[in-house]
């Protein structure tokens, strides 16, 4: 069996126009712009919390390297943002929820829906909607082209019999996984019901809060695989050692992940743009959170297998073009796609943590929305996102 057809992604509207606003330009590195003169990045930082949000329970300083959505309103609309993807110019309770109609009650946030508090609690900031899903199913493309096809770099056997796909979201990697491996029992978790009823008959698909007590017997799984969970949990510590009691003596884990804050070889991302502003805001709402973004930047995945008793632990890392910029015909497809699925809903990615953690008016999210997208079209930017793959393993003993 293959993987269910993916839905033909389409190029998502652009960002409505605040009213009244000028349209400007968006920085550029000073190299290419003698004239250009950086913003200065003690500007005042506007705040104005929404209720109920991490932040309007009291008054929270920003770091002097953040730029606020009051900024971003000044400097109004850049001069086109018409948006570009693949057709342009370029606690002690149970993880487990049962599926009951308490865990489809999805919070709604600005039209947007959210995992039910019955699942988790708030703090995963990204919807579960279709539009998000349709846009992580083209990023999951970007992710397997980075990753040369292979479901799993870690040594594991042919024959093992189980395996976890921690935080599924929609399940493609399981459903791809399952079909790769027909006698491997293969169980996707998450926290919201979204996978596709049509599947391998050796695939199930659970609720399960990965930052809980995990509900999975020890010693039981021979392969368990994270990806791209920055952001989602609170304690990786503990995480790990959820992993490591449900492991398999012998068995592997492969995490890979990455970091919000995108880097570049040459210089090419301008102080104080939006692709660079956009790694400091969400390391920022991570710190006020408790989520940290910056899983891979900090060594967290080495440093916490390790602490857990995980040994043989092998680091891989990669390089993914925010858009087709590079030369190399397939590098440019890599940077294609990667651009695809984050213009796909750059909206529903910045929603919670633009507004809710960090205080921002819709316009003002609307207004960096429409920064961002003509940076990730402009192929002079040569940024990138950094991912490290971490795998270990399990002592026999």
């Amino acid at each position: 069996m293959s993987t269910p057809a993916k839905r033909k992604a389409q190029s998502p509207p652009a960002a409505p126009p605040p009213s009244s606003v000028p349209k400007t330009k968006t920085p550029t590195p000073e190299s290419k712009s003698p004239a250009h003169r950086s913003p200065t990045l003690g500007s005042p930082a506007h705040k104005s919390p929404t209720p109920g949000s991490p932040t309007a329970s009291g008054d929270v300083q920003e770091p002097t390297d953040i730029l606020g959505g009051a900024y971003w309103l000044q400097q109004g609309l850049p001069e086109s943002d018409i948006d570009s993807t693949l057709g342009g110019d370029d606690d002690d309770m149970s993880s487990t929820a049962s599926i009951s109609s308490s865990i489809l009650r999805y919070r709604t946030i600005n039209g947007r829906t959210y995992h039910s508090d019955a699942a988790a609690n708030k703090d995963y900031c990204l919807p579960n909607d279709t539009k998000h899903l349709d846009a992580l199913e083209i990023f999951t493309h970007a992710m397997d082209l980075m990753l040369g096809g292979k479901l799993a770099s870690a040594p594991i056997e042919k024959d093992l019999k189980h395996a976890i796909d921690v935080g599924t979201a929609s399940g493609l990697w399981a459903i791809d996984f399952a079909d790769e491996h027909p006698g491997c029992e293969v169980i996707g978790t998450d926290i919201s019901p979204v996978q596709p009823t049509w599947c391998p008959p050796n695939i199930q698909f659970e609720i399960e809060d990965a930052n809980k007590q995990w509900t999975f017997k020890p010693d039981y799984f021979d392969y368990i695989h994270v990806r791209f969970m920055t952001g989602a949990i609170s304690d990786w510590d503990h995480f790990y050692e959820q992993a490591y009691r449900v492991c398999k003596p012998g068995g592997w884990i492969e995490h890979i992940d990455t970091t919000a804050n995108p880097g570049t070889d040459d210089g090419t991302i301008a102080k104080g743009s939006a692709l660079e502003q956009y790694g400091h805001l969400f390391e920022e709402a991570g710190r006020r959170l408790g989520m940290t973004q910056t899983v891979a930047a900090n060594n967290l995945q080495e440093i916490g297998l390790k602490k857990a008793g995980f040994i043989n632990l092998t680091t891989q890392t990669f390089k993914m073009p925010v858009s087709p910029w590079p030369q190399d015909p397939k590098r440019k497809e890599l940077g294609a796609f990667a651009r695809a699925g984050l213009t796909g809903d750059i909206e529903g990615i910045l929603q919670y943590v633009f507004g809710n953690v960090m205080g921002w008016s819709q316009e003002e999210i609307a207004v960096f929305t429409a920064h961002l997208r003509q940076e990730l079209k402009d192929k002079d930017i040569h940024a990138y996102w950094k991912w490290k793959l971490v795998y270990a393993q399990k002592p026999l003993e």
